[in-house]
């Protein structure tokens, strides 16, 4: 047997992934409950955040202390406008409603921010054996009455279907090991024309 070609295994994974989608319209999903989120406007209920929506995208941001997190949180706010018309979105992860608003400015990201605190959240709906509490993924959540339920959820990492830039990289024959995401890619001239004081970074 012949060993396939990256294009005939690209195409195995579209095939997969429509398969993938498809178990996953199927999905009766489980109950959970309303959990609490402190938000730069008060404590809000996980109900709140659907909006007029009965779909909910709830994206799981380990804080900006992760340089990972911030590629994928650079990228969904570059969709966001999209998902928007589909679903309500916001953002989760352990820092205060204040850093989150700070880093999500630093970064130009658009999409609501809310702080599960490291709590109940985290430990029931994020956390994965052998994986930790604080783990970057994604869940889907949708109201069905007076209910709220759990469709479908997955975790984020290199080369998953989620971040574009592994694709990218992939295609140029670079690959997760080779690349790290940082924060900026600014580099600094060997001589600034203002003088040079005061530059962070």
């Amino acid at each position: 047997m012949t060993e396939p070609t990256a294009q005939e295994l690209e195409y195995q994974i579209y095939e997969l992934t429509q398969q993938l989608n498809e178990k996953r319209k199927l999905s009766s999903g489980v109950q959970v409950k309303d959990y609490s989120f402190k938000t730069d406007t008060g404590t809000q209920p996980l109900s709140s955040f659907f909006g007029h929506h009965n779909k909910l995208l709830v994206i799981h941001n380990m804080g900006e202390a992760c340089r990972y997190c911030t590629l994928w949180g650079d990228g969904i706010s570059a969709f966001l406008p999209h998902l928007e018309s589909a679903m309500s979105v916001v953002m989760v992860s352990k820092d205060t409603p204040e850093q989150q608003r700070l880093f999500a400015n630093s970064r130009g990201w658009r999409m609501r921010m809310a702080s599960h605190g490291g709590g109940d959240y985290m430990n029931e709906q994020i956390a994965a054996e052998g994986m930790g509490t604080n783990v970057p993924g994604a869940a889907c959540y949708e109201k069905q009455g007076d209910k709220i339920v759990k469709t479908n959820s997955s975790f984020f990492g290199p080369n998953d279907l989620y971040c574009p830039m592994w694709h990218f990289l992939g295609m140029a024959g670079i690959t997760a090991s080779e690349w790290t995401p940082q924060y900026n890619y600014w580099i600094r001239p060997g001589q600034l024309d203002d003088g040079g004081d005061n530059v962070l970074g």
